[in-house]
């Protein structure tokens, strides 16, 4: 019998942060229902609109991860003040009895400490959730299941997950990232922009530019999340050895009680 978890993260490029620390530990994506472990059949929802009806909005439907012995949902809340809700509406479908590990992943992004993030986070579980009772930041409680809050980038750094993709990119892109820093304090000064325009470009803007900057390169016309899939900024033990990259990958061993003797299997 396989063992069941649950994590919700902010956005589509924290589902594939995770998913690429992930991968090494034993779980690949699935990409057809017909492969899906069943007890996840309840997240895909079954009809498009959804119950408000607004066609604007995306289809809800987590990656599943997937091996012999796990089966993994990751969530996109698709922004931090739904991070809750998700959880509580998605156990509520899933019910807590057999799922072995659930989590959040989010932000201290750059005006917001990380234990004030996972205070508001907290108190939100008190209010939605009052079975779920956390540990500490960035740790996590044993039971049925466990559970866990990381705040990225490290649990007491402000920052965002742009702070280690940088960090990943000194190691395997470092003649790129200068490029790329070069190119955004070049357009900041002397492309034209009025203020307004580049009101965003500073602390954590700043970063999501370079990083932007770089998955344009290598991957034109797509998403930063595509270029995570795709290149090399998770893929090579150099990156994942990284301490603060290390201490996400473990908090996620942990949580979903994943092997460790499979953390070298990267593809």
């Amino acid at each position: 019998m396989r063992k069941y978890g649950y994590l919700v993260v902010e956005g589509p490029h924290d589902v594939e942060f995770a998913y690429r620390l992930l991968s090494p530990l034993g779980v690949k994506r699935i990409q057809y229902k017909k492969d899906l472990d069943k007890f996840f059949y309840n997240l895909i929802p079954e009809s498009y609109p959804l119950e408000d009806d607004d066609i604007q909005k995306r289809m809800p439907i987590p990656v599943f991860l997937q091996s012999e012995t796990h089966a993994i949902a990751i969530h996109s809340a698709t922004g931090d003040s739904q991070l809750v809700d998700w959880m509580e509406e998605n156990i509520a479908i899933l019910g807590l009895n057999g799922i072995t590990g659930l989590g959040i992943l989010l932000d201290a992004d750059s005006e917001i400490s990380a234990n004030q993030r996972y205070a508001e986070i907290t108190q939100e579980l008190a209010k939605k959730l009052p079975m779920i009772k956390p540990l500490a930041i960035g740790m996590i409680k044993q039971g049925q299941p466990n559970f866990g809050v990381f705040v990225l980038p490290d649990n007491s750094s402000v920052g965002t997950l742009e702070n280690l993709l940088l960090e990943s990119a000194e190691v395997v892109y470092p003649d790129l990232l200068k490029l790329a820093r070069d190119y955004v304090s070049e357009a900041k000064e002397k492309a034209g922009l009025k203020p307004s325009e580049l009101k965003e470009l500073k602390n954590a803007g700043k970063n999501k530019a370079i990083i932007g900057t770089m998955a344009t390169i290598m991957k034109p016309g797509k998403s930063v999340q595509v270029s995570i899939q795709d290149n090399r900024w998770l893929r090579e033990p150099t990156t994942l050895s990284l301490p603060r990259i290390k201490a996400v990958q473990e908090f996620l061993q942990i949580l979903f009680e994943l092997p460790v003797e499979s953390t070298q299997q990267l593809n």
